[in-house]
């Protein structure tokens, strides 16, 4: 099936983390167009560019809990690309130790509301901008299974993760199809939502080499096996592709292999 994403310009954000390169490289496979951000791993993002060889790309940094640098985000690409298509608001950060809400301090809530929400907010602000002149984009934002389930000593990541999947995604799907109405030979603009599960990623990497934990993690799931960066980057160019997705929007997407918040593996049913 034709995606029609070629010539397109995506904004990835986070897009040197796991998934967020795993994303770009579908679109780039594609023959999409691909602004690659960072706030701090540039050796990632080059390394990124140097794996899409001839797609066409450009590296940028940005602190997107800043106004200014997320401003500055969309007018390097506008200065090199003249237009944005898509904005995939993947980038984020969680305190990685387990933290309960009464041992929480307050500087953690916010930053990771900002990490997470507040750049979210930034950068769909500054895109829906664009999308406004050119009566023309779609949006697709990277929450997670924490918000659809919770994660105890994750109260903080699974509030902003939860705002993303629900009340961000269903509020600016009804806002962008204003900015970019449906017409004879438009869909109309779009935003969706993804919430990855248990993916395989560096930072969960040695966790996941624990074998009870991959068990209970697993235990949970119609389909007991951990996700790759590819599963979640391929639902992101189909949700993302007018030509495929056209009629979809306001959608939260989990992607966790039927994950559920009940056991559904006890041990003694385990082969």
């Amino acid at each position: 099936m034709k995606t029609d994403l070629a010539g397109k310009v995506v904004v990835v954000t986070g897009a040197s983390g796991a998934i967020g390169a795993a994303i770009a490289i579908q679109f780039a496979g594609e023959g999409a167009k691909v602004v690659l951000h960072y706030r701090r791993n540039r050796g990632n993002a080059e390394a990124l560019q140097r794996k899409l060889k001839r797609s066409d790309s450009i590296i940028v940094r940005a602190d997107l809990t800043k106004e200014a640098e997320v401003k500055r985000l969309f007018a390097q690409t506008l200065e090199r690309f003249a237009r944005v298509d898509t904005l995939v608001a993947n980038a984020g950060s969680w305190e990685t130790r387990d933290v309960p809400l009464d041992k929480m301090s307050l500087r953690q809530w916010r930053q990771t509301l900002d990490n997470v929400l507040t750049s979210a907010f930034l950068s769909t602000r500054e895109f829906f901008k664009i999308v406004a002149r050119q009566k023309r984009g779609n949006a697709l934002l990277i929450a997670s299974t924490a918000g659809v389930f919770g994660e105890a000593g994750h109260s903080d990541y699974a509030s902003a993760k939860s705002a993303m999947a629900f009340g961000l995604t269903r509020s600016l799907k009804n806002e962008i199809a204003r900015l970019a109405p449906h017409t004879l030979t438009y869909c109309g603009g779009r935003v969706n939502c993804i919430c990855p599960g248990w993916t395989i990623v560096p930072r969960t990497a040695d966790r996941l080499q624990n074998t009870e934990v991959v068990r209970k993690v697993t235990s949970t799931m119609a389909l007991p096996k951990l996700a790759r960066t590819e599963d979640i980057a391929s639902a992101a160019v189909f949700l993302s592709s007018d030509a495929l997705a056209g009629h979809i929007t306001g959608q939260t997407l989990v992607i966790a292999g039927g994950m559920e918040g009940r056991l559904l593996w006890p041990p003694h049913d385990e082969s």
